[in-house]
């Protein structure tokens, strides 16, 4: 009698393939649920998820974003790898819109005059979000502006030849951050902007900083001078442990949603490939940047 109802017991077992099919249904019908009974909603969020999870899962970095990142409304650790995995095209404009073109930062979120700076990573990198609370006075006078001396990660003096290829490139840009000291407070006796900070420097192309990212810096700038209050957003994309950073991640946004935009921009020059894990530069003329 023991054998058979063991036996019995046995034969009751669900197949493999049925319970995930039985778990797919639940999940399908709960997703149905929330999307107030919309078919085609229901199967496009199971689709985008699958998509994600597909991406994620095949990733080549390991960024994890922190509060730095996300506590004002950042990207999430999965865009943040996405942006890692993109491979600049010779040809392609030199920066992408990320999410539309729309920041995804908390307008409410600005309260005070500040900066926050996040620390550098274990490998020295400013691998994570400064975000800035921005006001009219914070445009700064060129005029104060000091010579850099901070070499940030895979830093390289320019070439003999004196093509200018690599900047020191800022997060919150020193046009943008007068008054703000190294603690990320304002400081009304300290008009300068941001001046070799470690946590807001970068190694960035000069074709990067002085022909795509000063056009967004630009547009901050001008939002300021409006007396709109602004908080902005910069964050280099590093891939795994490499040195170079592969982009940085601008974003921007008004308290009165006027100024909104954002931005991915790849960290390349025209003439040149770089080995992002240590940021030597060699020369190839195939490399070319669209405007």
């Amino acid at each position: 009698m023991t054998k058979r109802r063991k036996k019995r017991a046995s034969n009751r077992k669900v197949n493999p393939i049925t319970s995930i099919l039985l778990v797919l249904a639940f999940a399908f019908w709960g997703i149905y649920q929330n999307s107030g009974g919309n078919l085609s909603t229901a199967v496009n969020s199971i689709t985008s998820f699958n998509n994600s999870s597909s991406s994620s899962n095949s990733a080549k970095n390991t960024f994890t974003a922190t509060s730095a990142d996300t506590e004002y409304g950042g990207l999430s650790t999965s865009d943040y790898q996405k942006l890692a995995n993109l491979d600049f095209q010779s040809g392609q404009k030199g920066y992408v819109v990320v999410n539309n073109n729309h920041s995804t930062l908390i307008k409410n979120a600005w309260k005070v005059n500040k900066v926050i700076y996040s620390n550098l990573d274990n490998l020295n990198r400013t691998s994570h979000s400064n975000t800035g609370f921005l006001e009219q006075r914070n445009v700064a006078n060129d005029s104060l502006r000091v010579r850099q001396f901070v070499n940030p990660t895979a830093w390289h003096s320019n070439r003999s030849s004196g093509e200018q290829i690599y900047n020191r490139g800022h997060l919150i840009a020193y046009s943008v951050s007068a008054g703000i000291d190294q603690n990320g407070n304002y400081e009304p006796n300290n008009q300068s902007g941001d001046q070799n900070n470690p946590k807001n420097l970068f190694t960035q192309t000069a074709y990067s900083n002085q022909k795509v990212q000063t056009i967004f810096e630009g547009k901050v700038r001008q939002a300021l001078r409006q007396g709109k209050k602004v908080i902005y957003q910069a964050t280099p994309i590093f891939r795994n442990n490499e040195l170079m950073a592969r982009g940085i991640n601008l974003q921007a946004v008004s308290t009165d949603g006027m100024l909104d935009f954002n931005v991915y921009i790849f960290n390349v020059q025209p003439g040149f490939q770089f080995n992002y894990q240590n940021g030597r530069a060699s020369k190839d003329n195939s490399l070319q940047v669209t405007n």
